[in-house]
């Protein structure tokens, strides 16, 4: 496999670090970039295992200076990106009557406009090379949105629709776009929810469990592998058969 240089934001959070961990272990060329905020705990982590191949960058995918930035320092330090995984995300749930125009805006900016400057920074890079991956993290919120999620369910339902007409556009020179809609993952976003309403989720799955990040990671590497070169404008919902 030839060498990739492979970015992936939200790179702190249990998802993001865990796809890069599968990046970094499947493979000995790929140099992956974690994108990190606040917390550095498990990006320190892979790069203490990984020294060579796994490096941070500070990145807020709300601005558009910090995407430029990053783009530029990346390709300075190693080369075009060929592989961009928009993982980042967040919540911030309320009733859409009493949402503060301010939550509906940063759910937004952070889960959608954070996609489209992000694949607008680095499609210069693959257009040039005539390859590339972007494989954008939407949520199974955007086929089955819920009540109380009118912000993130639009934002991610923007992701699947961005992800399919940009397939479109660039489908010719080689470069894949992609989304998968992740469902329940048993990851931080349940940290400290009691028993008994965990149970409750589980049995809205029709496996009876949630998710593993690792089960998801998985799809992410293949959608950036060779193997998934004639696959685009694709969704892929990961959701233990609960759509």
């Amino acid at each position: 496999m030839d060498k990739r240089i492979v970015l992936i934001t939200g790179g702190n959070g249990q998802l993001g670090s865990e796809i890069g961990r599968i990046f970094l272990e499947k493979t000995t060329d790929d140099i992956v970039w974690l994108s990190v905020r606040e917390r550095r705990d498990r990006a320190d982590a892979l790069m203490a295992r990984f020294p060579d191949r796994c490096r941070q960058i500070s990145l807020d995918v709300t601005k558009e200076s910090d995407w430029k930035a990053a783009a530029a320092r990346i390709e300075s330090e190693c080369g075009p990106l060929q592989v961009l995984i928009n993982n980042a995300g967040k919540h911030d749930d309320a009733l859409l009557a009493s949402m503060p125009v301010e939550t509906w805006l940063d759910v937004m900016q952070t889960n959608l406009q954070s996609v489209f400057m992000g694949c607008q920074a680095f499609l210069s890079q693959m257009i040039s090379r005539r390859r590339g991956r972007i494989i954008n993290i939407a949520s199974l919120s955007a086929l089955l949105p819920p009540p109380g999620q009118t912000n993130y369910a639009a934002a991610k339902a923007g992701v699947v629709a961005l992800t399919q007409s940009l397939a479109k556009e660039v489908a010719r020179i080689g470069i894949t776009v992609n989304a998968l809609c992740p469902g329940y993952l048993d990851t931080e976003v349940f940290n400290g929810l009691p028993e008994n309403e965990l149970e409750a989720i589980r049995q809205r799955v029709p496996m009876r469990r949630l998710g593993r990040p690792e089960e998801v990671a998985a799809a992410v590497f293949f959608l950036a592998s060779n193997d998934a070169s004639y696959i685009t404008g694709s969704l892929l919902k990961i959701d233990g058969g609960l759509l």
